[in-house]
């Protein structure tokens, strides 16, 4: 198979995109020959809002059924392939929207949500981020977990402090995964995982998504995809090749004011980091240029059966045992 026929016949699946949600990214999946993707409808809101983003994100989805579909189960991930759509699925990037309300995660699941992050970079009521002094999951937080485990939700701990991170996944009793994160054995960063953390939870049954966001790469926005390829190729043999996927972090279509709102903590108040200039990794600066990653990670020696792991199989295997379906 030529790189093009292999990446049109693989399951391909991004583990976190955070873009501006419309119709022309909506194509650029299409082009970029996205399966499905688990994509942000919240971050710092609290229920209320993150229902009003769900509804819209319906609604687009409605207007667009000619491109994407909704993803509940990995049966519709298998739908969407056939169809030649994308599947949706709505993901948190912060555990906020469940207020401080057990029942919420029921509901939020009934509403299409399949993956949620516990923290995001600092203290909720669940845990602690990985931008503040971590205090570990809370007593609450295990209740949150045991609620997401049996209604079958995935926990991300992408933005997740250590401590906080080592226990939920040992308070899981299912996967939980980092959606997108990058080696800090590449570059030291608080948003990287170290070596000891990455195998730990691969040692557990966990996952891991690798992130592209230029600030975290080795060369930040002067890194290509071939430094993405070789930070891809680092967390494998770290966690082994049925324990990596894709989670680019793509925020297409945002401003600066979009930035200024998710590194302030709770969107305004004390800032927490600032990126900078954000420029994507060259040969896949957009979602369209997705192909480019399925030949890049050929050429630097991979097998065919490694890459159909990586770009979306092993997504499908971890998924599939934390929604039941």
């Amino acid at each position: 198979m030529t790189p093009s026929e292999l990446h049109n016949d693989a399951i391909v699946i991004d583990g976190l995109i955070i873009a501006k949600w419309n119709r022309e990214l909506l194509e650029d999946m299409r082009r970029g020959g996205l399966t499905a993707a688990n994509c942000t409808v919240s971050v710092w809101e609290g229920f209320q809002a993150t229902v009003d983003n769900i509804v819209k994100s319906n609604q687009l989805m409605a207007e667009c059924s000619d491109l994407v579909r909704p993803v509940r189960t990995t049966a519709d991930i298998s739908r969407a392939k056939e169809e030649g759509k994308t599947g949706i699925i709505f993901g948190f990037q912060n555990a906020h929207a469940f207020e401080d309300q057990i029942g919420y995660v029921e509901i939020f699941k009934q509403l299409g949500v399949g993956i949620v992050q516990m923290c995001y970079n600092t203290q909720n009521l669940v845990g602690t981020g990985c931008y503040e002094r971590d205090g570990g999951l809370s007593g609450f937080g295990r209740e949150i977990v045991a609620e997401m485990n049996r209604v079958g939700i995935m926990c991300d701990l992408s933005h997740v402090g250590a401590k906080t991170s080592e226990e939920v996944i040992l308070e899981s009793k299912k996967p939980v995964c980092y959606s997108h994160c990058l080696p800090s054995g590449l570059k030291e960063h608080p948003r990287n995982k170290s070596d000891q953390e990455l195998k730990f939870i691969a040692d557990h049954g966990g996952f891991v998504g690798v992130t592209m966001f230029a600030p975290f790469l080795k060369k930040g926005i002067d890194s290509t995809i071939e430094d993405y390829c070789e930070a891809i190729e680092y967390v494998m043999n770290i966690v082994g090749e049925d324990a990596i996927g894709i989670g680019t972090d793509f925020t297409q279509g945002h401003g600066q004011e979009f930035f200024e709102w998710l590194t302030h903590d709770k969107g305004y108040a004390r800032r927490l980091t600032d990126f900078g200039k954000i420029i994507n990794p060259k040969g896949i600066r957009t979602i369209g240029e997705f192909p480019n990653l399925t030949e890049a990670l050929l050429k630097r020696g991979m097998s065919e059966t490694q890459v159909r792991k990586i770009m979306g199989e092993n997504w499908v295997r971890v998924l599939k045992d934390v929604w039941g379906a």
